[in-house]
This record gives C-alpha cells, structure tokens and sequence, in this order.
C-alpha cells in the first residue's frame, strides 16, 4: 500500500458546509477543508481520476476533532486491556469525509464514530451483525445531517513501544482495505484506512496515526524497493521491521 502524508487541518466547526455555486474558500482561510463546492465535489466523484492512478492520493487532512476522538477512543481499548489483566484491545472506527475538490490528491477527514468492536483481529466485523447493522443504521442517519459519506475506517495497533511505529497495515488489513476500496472508489467514493498507535502516541507525547491506501494485486511499483512513505530501503529484513506486510 502507499502511505498517504497526513497533516491535522485547522480548527472547525464539526458540520461541514455547502457553497452551492459560490467559488472556492480561499486556502488562507482556517475553515477552508470544510467548506466545499457541491458542484465541484459532484464533478469530481464523478471524473474519479484514483480510478486510473493507485498513486493518486498524496495527503490527508484530519479535522483536530477527529484526531482527538480516534486518540480517545485507541486510548481507551488499552486502558479496558490492561484493567482486565491483559493486553490491549484494538478498537475500529468509521471515518466520515471526502476527496477535496479544491486541494487535488487530498482527502478530508472531518469526523469518526467509533464502532461497537473490540478484539485481536479487527477482521472480526465482517462476520459480526450486530455491527453491520450499527452502521447501516448510523449511516442513514447522517445522510440527513451531514453531506460527506463514509469514507474510510480506522483501528489500533496497540503493540509494544519499539524502535519503528506500529502504523502499517497487517496482511489482513491491506485485504480489509482492498474489499472497501473495491466496493467504494468506482462510485466516487475513494477510502481510506488509518491505523493508530495509541501506546507510542502516549510515549512520544503527541499523536501517531498514519493514513493508506492500498495498490490493488495486478499493480506493479515501477519503483523497486520503494515503501509506502516513498522512502527507498534495499533490505528486505528492514523494510519489514518497519512496514511489515506493507513493505509488498
């Protein structure tokens, strides 16, 4: 998968609102990613220029508030881990966004609901139908409220502190991930996945999150040996230890 640069968007209201026809924010304007054109977001769900790029996405940019609630609700999956005895708990969420119109190859995070799900393997919320059904119903809900859609997901990987993040998908995320983009991007709705590593945002004092999406099975990196930040690491072993299944 490609790493996606994630940078925290300005403070904002939650709500994001509509412009109708007026021309786009300026790019000074702290509220500017959550303001946005409907004609243009319409055009461009329908051009769906990621359709023909796997590289398409560079950036991602996280409402503060989205940021606050994915830290808070990881945190807390460790906390009910180790209360019980254990390890700590991964925890999965929804993001609620949109490719921006007005900034090309950026998607806008603007919210995230957690989900009712808990566990070593957030694959679990496939087979889970009290799940699917939290979301159908969560999502009918917002389509009254709030003109983005889901696009994307995310999860922890509450791990041990080590020398390299956490933040990589696992074999069974980047399958996750390619179901959801699969299902999503031909209808102009490109998703997206974040992990979270809540114990190193706890050690380093600031949050660790970082943001893909995955390149589908018959793409070929021109790249040789290139990992998802765009770095270049020519030993398998250390491309590994700090990308794990992302690293292929």
């Amino acid at each position: 998968p490609i790493n996606i640069k994630t940078m925290t968007a300005a403070a904002a209201t939650s709500n994001s609102s509509s412009t109708g026809g007026a021309p786009p924010p300026s790019s000074d304007d702290p509220n500017a990613r959550y303001t946005f054109n409907d004609a243009a977001l319409t055009a461009l769900r329908k051009s769906s220029p990621w359709k023909d790029d796997p590289s398409y996405f560079q950036s991602t940019a996280i409402s503060p508030s989205a940021v606050m609630k994915m830290m808070t609700h990881c945190h807390s999956g460790v906390e009910k881990g180790v209360k019980k005895g254990g390890n700590p708990i991964e925890v999965m969420g929804l993001l609620l966004g949109r490719p921006d119109p007005n900034t090309p190859k950026t998607l806008v995070v603007t919210d995230v609901f957690p989900l009712p799900i808990e566990g070593f393997e957030t694959r679990v919320i496939a087979d889970d139908g009290d799940v699917i059904n939290h979301m159908i119903a969560l999502g009918e809900s917002l389509e009254t409220t709030r003109k983005e859609k889901f696009m994307g997901w995310y999860h922890s990987h509450p791990f041990d502190v080590g020398i390299h993040s956490h933040c990589f998908l696992s074999q069974t995320d980047i399958s996750t991930q390619l179901q959801w983009q699969r299902a999503e991007d031909p209808h102009g709705n490109p998703f997206l996945a974040i992990v979270v590593d809540p114990l190193r945002s706890l050690a380093k004092g600031h949050p660790e999150l970082k943001a893909f999406r995955a390149y589908p099975p018959e793409y070929t990196n021109p790249i040789p040996n290139q990992c998802p930040d765009g770095s270049i690491i020519h030993e398998e072993q250390l491309r590994l230890e700090k990308w794990g299944s992302c690293s292929s």
